[in-house]
């Protein structure tokens, strides 16, 4: 459940909803690669201000429900997430980056900003 992020200046609830298809809508997600990614997010969320609602996954892309600062801009939360996650499920899940051609995981992503902000 998202709750109010309180900084100095601000109180805001922030959420992206962010979808990533897996390149050439290639069918890459199964359970291995679905307890990668949980994983992965974790560790992402521990080291960042940015939190996990939701993840699902479907056969050829991912869906993300985070929460996060407003200091952070979209590009950025969506950058630090498909980076970090495609690096280790290529790493970890050798048989993706085989039915990918060695290639990347993530290329196109969409984003759908839910928020609400007050500042004083």
């Amino acid at each position: 459940m998202s709750q109010l992020i309180r900084k100095r200046h601000n109180v805001s609830i922030l959420l992206y909803h962010i979808v990533c298809p897996a390149k050439y809508r290639r069918v890459v997600m199964n359970q291995e690669v679905d307890q990668v990614l949980t994983t992965v997010c974790m560790d992402i969320a521990r080291r960042y201000e940015i939190v996990f609602l939701e993840i699902g996954t479907d056969r050829d892309h991912v869906h993300f429900l985070v929460q996060s600062v407003p200091s952070y801009s979209p590009t950025k939360v969506v950058r630090i997430i498909k980076s970090l996650t495609a690096r280790e499920i290529l790493a970890r899940v050798p048989s993706v980056k085989k039915q990918l051609w060695g290639g990347e995981l993530h290329l196109l992503y969409f984003t759908r900003i839910l928020s609400h902000t007050a500042f004083y």
